[in-house]
């Protein structure tokens, strides 16, 4: 029998649409299965920032350790270099890179300190040298040298290591942990405690 006459037949036409029906039906199907699945899919995205050196990923709850040492630095570097000039600032960008639970203990000494800060007229500066990290913990130290200066007093000058844990909430960057402390990194369990 010619495909071509049986086509143009009642019984063709309807075995066709038929077919057409069931094709039609598999093809929602794939698209609806495609569809969840690319709602599901963790996006990642992958960055080359002029800072760093090499291609960074940033995903909805984790970064690279590349990014992870960047934001180290950069909170330390705010956390380092205070004058009472940019007191206000320092707590404006500070506050959104916070963990909820370390928010107010922060800030509060925050405050206090700016408060010292503007009384007696001193800046500090933080010039980082290192930045480690201690894989069992997470933790990422920035050491460098601290600097004291005062209107009437040579400048003070001293080691200090900022400890901060750093994780990914919807692709943003938030501090878990931050510990300030003279002297070099310590590592171990409880990296804010002296061993």
């Amino acid at each position: 029998m010619n495909l071509e006459r049986f086509l143009a037949t009642w019984s063709g036409l309807t075995l066709e649409n038929r077919v057409n029906r069931i094709v039609i039906l598999l093809l929602i199907g794939a698209n609806i299965a495609l569809a969840v699945t690319l709602n599901r899919t963790e996006r990642t995205v992958v960055l080359v920032p002029p800072v760093l050196e090499g291609e960074v990923t940033v995903a909805r709850s984790s970064a690279s350790q590349e990014v992870k040492e960047a934001w180290a630095l950069f909170v330390a570097e705010l956390l380092g270099n205070v004058s009472p000039t940019n007191a206000e600032f320092l707590t404006k960008a500070l506050d959104p890179l916070l963990a909820p639970s370390l928010r107010q203990d922060i800030l509060q000494v925050l405050e206090t300190q700016i408060g010292e800060i503007r009384r007696e007229k001193v800046s500090l500066s933080f010039q980082p040298r290192a930045i480690s990290h201690d894989p069992a913990t997470g933790t990422l130290f920035v050491t460098g040298t601290h600097i004291t200066s005062g209107p009437a007093a040579k400048p003070v000058n001293a080691e200090r290591t900022y400890a901060l844990r750093i994780e990914f909430k919807n692709y943003r960057p938030v501090v878990v942990y931050l510990d300030v402390y003279p002297g070099a990194p310590r590592t171990g369990p409880n990296p804010g405690e002296a061993q």
